[in-house]
């Protein structure tokens, strides 16, 4: 039986972007075709306030849009609940030209060598954040599950669902990653992170950055303290069956 790849992309306002994104992922169906595999692509709109549901609709085989922002985590919910892939592939919205390029992760899957692929991007060539959030993000990952990243708020990642099942439902916000790539290594999953040379959108450092990164900053250290908390539950439970 071959392989059937969904392709899940959560979006929020990013009409003037998923068009391209959509197009050039497209672009690509000879490569997935070739590689013996049929797939499909599935748009969640997480209640835009402008029109990326009709910009994106020519292009995807299923739109779901929420009645309202409910976050990354429940978009990408949404997203697997629709999907009839044993592969799934999540991307950002924002990727365009350089969409297509994130295929290469489903190859250490098809060749059963890894369950999650992450993408690794370029280093920016443009001033953004100061690292902290990243910083705090792979230490964290570190210590709560003993892997150490390169990647660790990366979206765009490949795995497998039947896997992806038995982590049960995703993280809130933008700790979605992190909490998946910790859930990913306590359930055993073998994870390889691939360079991949995708570009996206990225903030600066102006007043809209540096609310964007302080509400990352919060809810990426929100995450791994409900990790913490989850792993401390687990030893003490452990602890009162062997009395």
């Amino acid at each position: 039986m071959k392989p059937y790849l969904s392709i899940i992309i959560p979006a929020w306002n990013e009409a003037s972007t998923i068009p391209c994104t959509l197009q050039h992922l497209l672009n690509q169906s000879d490569f997935i075709r070739g590689a013996g595999m049929s797939f499909e692509i599935i748009v969640v709109d997480d209640g835009s306030v402008d029109n990326t549901y009709e910009a994106a609709w020519p292009w995807v085989d299923k739109l779901i849009k929420h009645d309202r922002r409910r976050g990354k985590g429940a978009a990408m919910q949404s997203g697997v609940a629709k999907a009839r892939g044993d592969l799934l592939l999540f991307l950002d919205a924002d990727l365009q030209d350089t969409a297509g390029e994130a295929l290469v992760l489903i190859e250490p899957l098809l060749r059963r060598e890894a369950d999650m692929a992450i993408a690794k991007l370029p280093p920016s060539t443009a001033k953004a954040g100061f690292g902290l959030v990243k910083g705090m993000a792979r230490r964290g990952i570190h210590r709560l599950s003993g892997y150490k990243t390169e990647a660790p708020l990366s979206g765009q990642r490949a795995v497998r669902a039947d896997r992806l099942r038995e982590l049960g439902g995703f993280a809130h916000g933008f700790g979605v990653e992190v909490a998946l790539t910790i859930d990913a290594v306590r359930h055993g999953l073998r994870i390889v992170e691939l360079d991949v040379p995708i570009t996206h959108r990225e903030t600066g450092r102006d007043w809209h950055g540096c609310v964007h990164r302080g509400k990352q900053f919060a809810e990426v250290g929100l995450t791994l303290l409900t990790r913490w908390k989850g792993r401390k539950r687990v030893w003490l439970s452990s602890d009162r069956s062997s009395i």
